[in-house]
């Protein structure tokens, strides 16, 4: 690989996920929008390369096996590897979530977007991360998924939501096994809460900026090689599980 170094966001057509992308691209980065609209992605990718980020676009349903196969196989054509993974593509899984009368349709489609889907993009990606001298994964998270925040009293955790924030918990304590997995490599691996971020992924109702939002997955994309692994982090420090 050349010394540009390049990432891959998922779920980068909008939202937190573009500013990661607009970002990494602001600092030299190659950088691959992945995302499944296609309209949506070409966008972006327009986009960013007028704000003079050097880009290509990613085909990316993480839900699907054979999409992120050919996602992988793009990047690796498109860039010849990757040093950082974003893993920012994440629903709600739609409403109301309340646990006693929920559709566990819902409960399924959060998880396999939100905890299967990054195990399969890591999956897919980790062959090339393993050539890469920095490799970074970053999990776009959230403070719902703090089981000792929802357990504190007094502690703005959101609405019942028994499908989103088990689902976050579940991709954070998924991160940890990875980390110890990954222990005796130089990969490192950490989940970032980007706050309550106005996306139309709560109706815009968010008291935070994308870009704002963006700010500590950027920071975890571009650790040193001394970088904490296994943890999980907001902008004001480290988030407790």
């Amino acid at each position: 690989m050349s010394g540009q170094k390049t990432a891959l966001v998922t779920g980068a057509n909008k939202g937190i996920g573009y500013e990661i992308a607009a970002g990494l691209g602001a600092l030299g980065w190659k950088v691959g929008v992945g995302a499944r609209n296609e309209e949506r992605r070409e966008t972006a990718v327009k986009r960013l390369r007028e704000a003079g980020v050097d880009v290509f676009g990613v085909p990316l349903d993480v839900t699907d096996d054979a999409s992120v196969a050919a996602a992988a196989g793009l990047t690796e054509a498109a860039a010849g590897g990757l040093d950082v993974l974003v893993n920012n593509a994440g629903i709600t899984g739609g409403g109301p979530q309340e646990p006693s009368t929920v559709d566990l349709a819902r409960l399924r489609a959060a998880v396999d977007t939100n905890v299967f889907g990054v195990i399969r993009v890591t999956n897919a990606m980790l062959p090339m991360l393993r050539r890469s001298a920095s490799p970074r994964i970053v999990n776009v998270s959230s403070s719902v998924g703090s089981l000792t925040l929802q357990t504190t009293s007094g502690a703005e955790t959101g609405p019942v939501a028994v499908a989103y924030a088990p689902s976050k918990s579940f991709l954070n304590a998924v991160m940890i096994q990875y980390a110890k997995e990954l222990s005796d490599t130089n990969i490192l691996i950490n989940a970032a809460c980007p706050g309550f971020v106005a996306t139309d992924l709560n109706g815009f109702r968010g008291v935070r900026t994308p870009e704002q939002g963006a700010a500590t997955p950027i920071r975890l994309a571009t650790l040193p090689d001394d970088g904490p692994s296994g943890r999980f982090f907001d902008d004001e420090g480290e988030v407790p599980w």
